[in-house]
């Protein structure tokens, strides 16, 4: 059965439009003046964006940026990954052909296009799917980490040596702290958040 996929004839926009995501203000709905106003995007090639960006998870079916969304704005390896899930949401029947379609050549990625679509190896739409998945690949980093997995620091309790044959081992416990920053641009807010974590967990 012949699926469809997210896709833009002008995939450019695609690229537009997320480097300008990344350093305009998060709106409450993305609308077509937003789009316009905002991120300088206009004409009939660029209305597509907005499905698009709802099809990858970006937007919510009103419009409403989405978590996703708003990693997306935040550091290189949170953009990276954001992006990275926001291929495997709005490309999930190629990931269901090869887990690892985003790393599949240019040939083997159309042939699981015209596989998924039905479509005609040369027909516009599987060019379009092509060049749009091509784009958001650019963004995406699957290898990226956030910092939640990284080795858990180790807390010595304390030790003692009896003498004898009895004797009391070192304990050692594992934690991990995980930040979730505001994205803001003003200082004074992380120098308050660091300077709280100081006070009552560091001390």
């Amino acid at each position: 059965m012949a699926t469809s996929l997210p896709y833009l004839n002008a995939h450019g926009n695609i690229t537009k439009a997320l480097n300008q995501i990344k350093t305009a203000q998060t709106p409450p709905r993305f609308t077509q003046d937003f789009l316009e106003t905002k991120l300088n995007l206009t004409g009939g090639g660029a209305r597509p964006v907005i499905p698009f960006l709802k099809r990858v998870g970006f937007l919510g079916s009103d419009g409403t940026p989405t978590d996703l969304y708003k990693t997306f704005r935040g550091t290189p390896a949170q953009s990276g990954k954001a992006a990275a899930d926001a291929m495997k949401i709005g490309y999930a029947p190629l990931y269901e052909v090869n887990e690892y379609v985003h790393d599949a050549n240019d040939s083997d990625l159309r042939g699981f296009i015209v596989q998924v679509t039905g479509a005609e190896p040369n027909a516009s739409q599987v060019a379009g799917i092509f060049g749009s998945f091509k784009a958001l690949r650019a963004f995406a980093d699957f290898d990226a980490s956030t910092g939640d997995d990284e080795p858990a620091d180790e807390v010595t309790l304390g030790s003692q040596t009896g003498s004898g044959s009895g004797s009391v081992g070192t304990i050692k416990l594992g934690y991990t702290i995980n930040l979730n920053l505001p994205a803001t641009s003003d200082i004074a807010v992380f120098d308050a958040i660091f300077k709280s974590l100081r006070a009552n967990l560091l001390s």
